[in-house]
């Protein structure tokens, strides 16, 4: 899951480049773009050790 989710940003991110450069922006290639805009978001916050800062 660590490794598919990022893979899977990154290739529907290059997937919407390639048709976009090809046929120009439209409502899938937007689509694709959001979705992994999404997927990039679903990261797990990191755990800090020390919290000083609040």
């Amino acid at each position: 899951m660590a490794v598919a989710v990022p893979l899977a940003a990154a290739g529907a991110r290059k997937l919407s480049d390639v048709v976009e450069a090809r046929r120009g922006s439209t409502r899938a290639t937007r689509l694709l773009r959001q979705g992994a805009d999404t997927l990039q978001g679903f990261r797990k916050p990191k755990k800090r050790r020390f919290s000083f800062s609040r």
